[in-house]
């Protein structure tokens, strides 16, 4: 298609168009339906055979509208096809398409549905793919974390709280602890998948439609669970379907936030714990000593990203029952939630595979002192009460210079701790989650 086909799908006899005031009314809205047209293309042959079913369109009629789409999408993907201004929006694109290959045929498409319910079920197949990728992306974080768990369990570096240096840990403490919160956020990603696993195509503008529509055999085709049955709940469930699913971006993103900022100080020349791999580092275009680590910087910041996109959304939502043309800018926090820290978190595994870490800069700078919490419990073993013990340690640090973090480590043996770090019901769990995406 070079040319884009005079008016728009809701206009009338009689009806003036301002293109300066459908300018502002469309926004970006062309731009934004870039990243959900596959699916919208999807879900139009699954409401054609839907059609089909009913009596509304014939297996000719049918078949020429689905060839003629899977030609849409083979031109969308080369890039033959643009989605561009000639459009209104994403859905006008494939009528357009649609009427111009076949005619009149081609705007029997659109029988039985609107805008509302086209753009609510391509949404919630774009995220049922976003979150898929979200918990595969966990899922290889994790790994990662716990495959390094395994080889460096007893590789000894220094505990922090308040960042000052507390008592004796491991890298596999630090690799594992990590490697958790990385599957809680793949469980997270997919309890919200299943969550919003149901088709609203067919609700139409929120009032359902004259025809006996095959709405649960769409919904199957469409790989859905289920229905969202009511209308008018259809309507009201944009916007929150899309919150829900940023939340569990935003819980990947702010565990990432906090694994960049170790990563950040303990490569740091105060700390010198660990090098990042050189190629998420740059200079400085001054200073010709700087190595600065460009890379987790970015990657922290990527939960501004996501947090900012949620309380725009948010703040979109103070609304009534039914539609509003507000809701159309939803789409564009949704969108811009996902794309870049989907990236960013893509390159995470890189980055950790790549660590190198300095053992002895870590091992000397464990202190004797930060073994009183060990020897304080020791008292306890004994028979001395907590308080007591706490007291008697506290008094005469000096005495724990000689005692070493190997023994710190091998002695802490309650579940999940540096001598019991049970990375095997870690990676049960890992799996568990994997198997599911």
């Amino acid at each position: 298609m070079t040319e884009k086909s005079r008016g728009y799908l809701w206009q009338k006899s009689g009806i003036e168009v301002d293109e300066a005031v459908m300018a502002f009314l469309a926004g970006a809205d062309v731009g934004l339906d870039r990243a959900l047209f596959e699916f919208d293309i999807q879900a139009s042959a699954a409401h054609a055979e839907g059609l089909k079913r009913i009596g509304l369109l014939s297996e000719d009629d049918t078949r020429a509208i689905k060839a003629n789409l899977d030609s849409l999408a083979e031109a969308w993907n080369s890039g033959e096809f643009v989605l561009d201004e000639r459009f209104e929006d994403g859905h006008s694109a494939i009528e357009f398409w649609l009427t111009q290959h076949l005619g009149d045929l081609g705007g029997r498409i659109h029988a039985g549905r609107s805008r509302n319910d086209q753009i609510a079920v391509a949404i919630r197949l774009y995220l049922k793919h976003k979150l898929k990728h979200l918990g595969q992306l966990c899922g290889d974080i994790a790994t990662v974390c716990l495959d390094r768990a395994k080889r460096e369990r007893d590789v000894v570096m220094p505990g922090h709280t308040h960042l000052q240096q507390a008592m004796p840990s491991s890298l596999g403490l630090w690799w594992a602890g990590h490697a958790e919160v990385f599957i809680d956020d793949l469980a997270l990603a997919l309890g919200i998948r299943d969550w919003l696993d149901a088709s609203p195509l067919g609700t139409a503008s929120g009032f359902g439609v004259n025809f006996e529509l095959d709405r649960q055999g769409v919904a199957e085709s469409l790989g859905f669970d289920r229905l969202v049955i009511n209308p008018q709940a259809a309507q009201n469930s944009r916007g929150k379907t899309e919150l829900r699913a940023m939340d569990a971006l935003s819980a990947a993103t702010g565990d990432l936030r906090r694994l960049c900022w170790d990563l950040s100080l303990y490569a740091s020349k105060e700390f010198g714990y660990v090098t990042l791999p050189g190629v998420f580092c740059t200079g400085s275009s001054i200073m010709p000593n700087k190595h600065n680590p460009d890379g987790v910087e970015l990657l922290r910041s990527m939960h501004a990203t996501v947090v900012g996109a949620k309380a725009e959304l948010d703040a979109v939502l103070s609304l009534p029952s039914g539609y509003q043309r507000d809701l159309q800018d939803t789409k564009a926090p949704m969108i811009r939630a996902f794309e870049r820290p989907m990236a960013g978190l893509a390159l995470v595994p890189g980055l950790l595979q790549g660590l190198v870490w300095h053992e002895e800069v870590m091992s000397t700078a464990v202190t004797g002192a930060m073994h009183a919490t060990d020897l304080a419990n020791e008292a306890v073993a004994a028979g001395t009460s907590f308080r007591e013990a706490y007291r008697m340690v506290a008094e005469d640090l000096a005495q724990l210079d000689q005692r070493t973090a190997q023994a710190s480590l091998a002695s802490r043996r309650s579940p999940g701790a540096c001598g019991n770090l049970l990375l095997d019901e870690l990676e049960a769990r890992l799996a568990h989650w994997q198997v599911k995406v």
